[in-house]
């Protein structure tokens, strides 16, 4: 089946930047320097190592298809990303500056990609990394996992920190198996993973087993729990949504990721084409880019809930149908109604954890950690949501030994009320 790749050339014009491509360069840049921010929280910290992997790296460059402005593809937004958040960095020290060790690998299988991206690497000034920090390699991604999973492990061996983009073409040229790896030898390593899902469901199909073929290729072959698609489309009222809610939730487990983000780039249309899935090992990399989401909300969209009901693969959910919501646009778009919708939802869900929990109660971070992959909202918007409930004497929240009033931390105790207000 044809999947769209960009075609290269060397002495041609550059391909033309696709609206979902140019998405994720943003959400990536973004990320980027908030992950720096984050890590960097530590004021002692003289020395700031990451490898950064770029899986399908492209030719360096595009070109706009309105104007013809020429744009930066991933290698370079990365390299700039950092240069961005060291120089945002290092001016607030009040120490010595932070020395950073980046080191970067990109990757890509076409014949022309890497030595166009070797000589814009070399026009912007970046000559001198090469094969230095900066490593080009015209190669299959997963030729090369294991190799970069050693130099990760060899370079950093107390927490391997990186980040690999897999911008992959399609659905399936990164095989789950791939990712659960990463994740496992090198548990301080983040995975972000496009997995065109629209696709996947333009093809799939009954005939010649092809359903069962695809869904094994995109690393999730019990999706359908034995049901043929026939069946679900004469049965489910939209069956792209209702094998959209099985596939994610088989193909997250595939990939043996503790914490996840999957939400949907836009297309022009305002739908969501691809999925843009985040994997880590740690509730705060899973916080730090829920919240780029929100900041680029014109960028994304999901189709769950506000609170801890986004789709838990258990199928359509017609309450979720767009149709259905009562709601403008397609569903959860990030906006403010979003922010208030997710406060008020987590409003009405979290006292039930909180009044079910054996012993004392709940620590605020570990509750968010057992939930969050089931919400879209950000540990911020779980905190507004407690200190609401506390204004409304719903709960306690307890520091040390006593009540408290001050503003909600991660440590912090959190039950129900001594004394039960009734309402009659």
């Amino acid at each position: 089946m044809p999947i769209s790749h960009y075609e290269w050339s060397l002495d041609g014009p550059l391909p033309i930047l696709k609206s979902h491509s140019r998405a994720k360069h943003e959400i990536l840049r973004a990320y980027l320097v908030a992950y720096v921010d984050t890590l960097l929280s530590n004021p002692t910290r003289d020395q700031f190592k990451l490898t950064l992997v770029d899986g399908f790296c492209g030719g360096g460059m595009y070109r706009l298809d309105s104007t013809g402005e020429e744009m930066s593809g991933s290698p370079l937004v990365m390299l700039e990303a950092i240069a961005e958040a060291e120089a945002i960095c290092n001016p607030t020290r009040k120490i010595k500056p932070i020395r950073f060790d980046v080191d970067y690998f990109f990757i890509d299988r076409h014949p022309v990609a890497t030595p166009l991206l070797t000589r814009v690497l070399e026009a912007r000034g970046y000559g001198s990394r090469l094969g230095q920090s900066i490593h080009v390699w015209q190669a299959d991604f997963n030729d090369k996992a294991d190799s970069l999973i050693e130099h990760v492990k060899r370079r950093m061996p107390r927490n391997g920190r990186a980040i690999f983009l897999l911008d992959q073409y399609g659905y399936s040229e990164v095989p789950t198996e791939t990712i659960r790896r990463i994740l496992s030898q090198v548990p301080s390593a983040e995975v972000i993973l496009t997995f065109n899902v629209d696709s996947l469901l333009t093809y799939i199909s009954d005939k010649e087993g092809q359903a069962n073929k695809l869904l094994s290729q995109a690393g999730a072959p019990d999706a359908l729990r034995g049901r043929t698609i026939a069946d679900i489309k004469r049965n489910e009222r939209d069956w792209r949504y209702f094998i959209q809610a099985c596939l994610y939730p088989e193909l997250v487990q595939s990939c043996g990721a503790e914490f996840f983000t999957l939400f949907f780039i836009r297309s022009e249309q305002g739908h969501g084409d691809y999925w843009f899935i985040h994997f880590s090992q740690h509730a705060r990399a899973r916080d730090v880019m829920t919240q780029i989401h929100w900041k680029m909300s014109n960028h994304f969209i999901h189709y769950g809930g506000a609170g801890l009901q986004m789709l838990d693969g258990l199928g359509y959910v017609p309450s979720l149908d767009p149709r259905n919501s009562g709601q403008p646009g397609l569903g959860f778009e990030f906006g403010e109604r979003e922010r208030e919708d997710s406060i008020q939802a987590l409003m009405e869900q979290l006292p039930h954890l909180i009044y079910s929990a054996p012993g004392e109660g709940l620590i605020v971070g570990a509750m968010f950690e057992k939930h969050c992959n089931f919400s879209p909202a950000p540990a911020e918007l779980h905190k507004k949501a407690l200190a609401r409930l506390r204004s409304e004497k719903e709960i306690e929240v307890i520091r040390g030994k006593r009540v408290t009033r001050a503003k909600i931390e991660d440590g912090d105790l959190i039950r129900r009320p001594s004394q039960l207000r009734f309402v009659l």
